[in-house]
């Protein structure tokens, strides 16, 4: 499953919520854009969100933007 999201860094709380006009997820990082720690920080809480383990999650494309496509792929023999 790929997921749409926008990238919220240094917020003051971390969070997951989905945009209500859309299929987008907002995710909220105290981490700032720096040297990738936004990033590990948004696989590591949307892995909480999802119920999945951390390497289950990847950044198809946006690495470097606050605007990206995340692949949630599921854990094989759970029918996820």
């Amino acid at each position: 499953m790929r997921i749409a999201i926008k990238v919220k860094p240094r917020s003051k709380t971390e969070d997951v919520t989905k945009e209500m006009d859309g299929d987008v997820y907002v995710v909220r990082v105290k981490e700032p854009p720096v040297e990738g720690r936004a990033n590990r920080a948004v696989l590591k809480l949307l892995a909480k969100h999802f119920g999945v383990p951390e390497n289950r999650l990847r950044i198809v494309s946006g690495l470097t933007s606050k605007n990206k496509i995340v692949e949630v792929m599921p854990i094989e023999g759970s029918g996820r």
